[in-house]
């Protein structure tokens, strides 16, 4: 073997071993997302608390004070 042809050969080894541990990373990250929530978030004027509800819930009671709220709009 040519030293060139050692080279190319040591470089796409290299870059090759570099994209697998890329495509590793990137799927293992992807598994440890967490889902998003279907839930509603709601916030009294009141008291200021924040919660959530079920996502069937147009107007939630607060926990903290009893006032029925609004969920928020984003």
């Amino acid at each position: 073997m040519t030293i060139p042809a050692i080279f190319f050969a040591y470089v796409a080894v290299l870059l090759a071993a570099l994209i697998g541990v890329g495509i590793f990373s990137e799927m293992r990250r992807r598994g440890f997302t967490p889902s998003q929530s279907e839930d509603r978030i709601f916030r009294c004027p009141d008291c200021g608390y924040v919660y959530t509800d079920d996502p069937d819930v147009d107007r939630s009671r607060c926990s903290q004070c009893g006032k029925l709220n609004e969920a928020i709009k984003f």
